[in-house]
């Protein structure tokens, strides 16, 4: 005899985030906003494009008051961001959770030839994750060779000039926020949004 009653569904359990994983998140995400909205006030200052003249960015989106506010709000987030990244890149070594972060050879086949849809948005999912490293590292340091160009001239040099050297360091914002909506779309793609939550909850 067969139940009339209509079997559950099974619910897929709740991904499980490593505490320090999480940790890492929220610090991200706190920094980077600081870092951000600081940045803008000190672009207020002396916009990138255009000279004193140039397109400014409106009141609510800055942070700092004025051009030495943003400065101080700006390098102490770029610290503890800096502090944040060092510390994960440690975690990430001692756990070999890189091992499944971030893009292997595998990966870049998979994209080429598997017909898998979902192999190719784990795929997608670690070669975005794996490409932010560089440019990470990058804003870091030409952000610290604007503070510092005396002592890091051989890091100024690798720019050419000092305007060449802001349009790098400003671009990587905007590049930043991007990775930030594609890696939460691919996230959304590969585990919905239990993922999402489960790194941050």
């Amino acid at each position: 005899m067969t139940s009339s009653i209509p079997a559950k569904r099974k619910v897929g359990a709740v991904p499980s985030q490593a505490f320090l994983a999480k940790t890492f998140h929220w610090i991200n995400i706190i920094s980077l906003i600081l870092m951000i909205t600081s940045g803008l006030q000190i672009y207020n200052a002396n916009p990138v494009f255009g000279g004193r003249q140039g397109w400014h960015f409106p009141d609510f989106l800055l942070l700092g008051g004025w051009l030495a506010g943003g400065r101080h709000w700006h390098f102490a987030a770029m610290w503890l961001f800096s502090l944040n990244l060092l510390w994960y890149g440690i975690y990430i070594m001692l756990t070999r959770r890189w091992q499944r972060r971030f893009a292997s050879t595998s990966d870049l086949k998979a994209l080429q030839v598997s017909e898998n849809l979902k192999r190719k948005n784990y795929a997608w999912h670690r070669l975005v994750y794996t490409a932010i490293i560089p440019l990470l590292l990058l804003a870091i340091l030409s952000g610290l060779t604007m503070y510092k160009p005396a002592q890091l001239h051989w890091l100024f040099g690798l720019f050419g000039n000092w305007q060449t050297l802001r349009i790098v360091h400003f671009i990587t914002v905007p590049i930043v926020i991007l990775f930030t909506i594609a890696h939460s779309l691919l996230a959304l793609k590969v585990g919905s949004f239990r993922l999402i939550k489960s790194i941050f909850f």
